[in-house]
């Protein structure tokens, strides 16, 4: 009998929102349907604002809130629409919600991720139980509450002898590390490696109108200016040991504008190459730093459809074969959606969904707050 869970992701990169239909009644996980849908450019322009103060930043929070919670109803509606499913088959929607902050052990020891969301009007707007809320269990529980990705892909990539790598490159980079001990027992670590996308894409924003440098074609025009990245590499978190998460209240304009400072003169195109050389540097050193017994990497996310950038992640890694996820079963777009299908599951069964191993939480625990259909 189907085992029928969503899973729902509009991720740091603000490109859309993805939704999968997912069937874990096997033993892996199946993509029984998938969609997306974009965000209309005034509520993606006021996300991304809102991962920065300003003014009546709480009723704007809430009102952007409401209105993602609306693309995200239509979205399950047409993943339904299109799989035949009705909502009732569906046991519950696994809602990330947007994050605009990610600050834990920051301030006062415990510190906040904060997702904008509004869960209790998705689960009115579709008849389906929903859970949300999975980052801040792990924080309140002495954890960075990201990535939380690893446990997914513990389930549905690793390889009963060998290290397998999944590394996501979405807004943010994040690895996953999944080896076995010899007796057959797993053994998983993950971290974000740094910035992904989201530099790259303000920067191609910025100065070409288009929201993405369609498969890195810009950058691979350009030239990396040396000075710069070796200056960008310098950034503190880059060298700091797991568990660590960040996000963009690091990686963001502000920053990028910092390091452009004493670059005034610096053609475009150049700095797009130097923000795509950054990203795949950031990546290669976490494989080399963390996974440098594996030959194989599934790199899942939007990254994966940057063709320069893959190109770029593979001539660093001469002796590793770097392949979209899709050659392991599960398309690249599709994978973080269905991560928090299962992380839905997890919650509804008590089981847990963090790995200590990653967070570096006090132990593990049932993420999640759960609003009934």
């Amino acid at each position: 009998m189907p085992a029928l869970y969503i899973g729902l992701m509009s991720g740091t990169s603000l490109d859309g929102v993805d939704a999968v239909l997912a069937d874990f009644s096997g033993s892996k996980c199946r993509i029984a349907q998938y969609w997306s849908a974009p965000l209309a450019p005034e509520l993606r322009a006021e996300l991304l604002a809102l991962n920065t103060s300003g003014a009546d930043e709480l009723h704007r929070a809430a009102l952007a809130a409401n209105a993602l919670v609306r693309v995200y109803a239509e979205t399950v509606q047409a993943l339904l629409a299109r799989s035949g499913v009705a909502a009732s088959a569906v046991r519950a929607i696994g809602a990330h919600g947007q994050t605009v902050r990610h600050r834990p052990q920051a301030f006062d020891g415990t510190g906040y991720t904060l997702q904008l969301n509004n869960p209790a009007l998705l689960a009115e707007l579709t008849g389906i139980t929903v859970v949300a809320d999975f980052r801040s269990r792990d924080v309140a529980a002495g954890g960075q509450g990201a990535p939380l990705v690893p446990a997914f892909h513990q389930h549905v990539f690793a390889q009963p002898q060998a290290t397998m790598l999944v590394l996501n490159i979405g807004g943010i980079s994040n690895l996953s590390v999944l080896s076995t001990d010899g007796q057959g027992q797993n053994q998983v670590q993950g971290f974000d490696c740094g910035p992904g996308n989201a530099l790259m894409d303000c920067w191609c924003q910025r100065h070409t109108g288009q929201p993405f440098d369609r498969s890195g074609a810009w950058a691979a025009g350009g030239t990396v200016l040396p000075a710069l990245l070796a200056q960008c590499l310098a950034e503190p978190y880059l060298h700091q040991p797991p568990p660590k998460s960040t996000g963009r209240d690091l990686f963001n304009p502000d920053w990028l504008r910092a390091q452009l400072g004493a670059y005034p003169d610096a053609a475009p195109q150049d700095v797009q190459a130097t923000l795509t050389e950054l990203t795949a540097s950031a990546c290669a050193t976490s494989v080399i730093s963390y996974g440098k017994e594996s030959k194989n990497l599934a790199v899942c996310g939007g990254g994966a459809f940057n063709t320069h950038l893959m190109q770029r992640l593979q001539a660093l890694l001469p002796g590793v074969a770097v392949q979209p996820s899709d050659a392991y079963g599960l398309p690249a777009q599709q994978v973080e959606a269905a991560a928090f299908a299962w992380l839905a599951r997890q919650t509804l069964m008590g089981a847990p969904g963090n790995l200590q191993s990653v967070t570096g939480a006090q132990g593990a625990r049932v993420l999640g707050a759960i609003y009934p259909a």
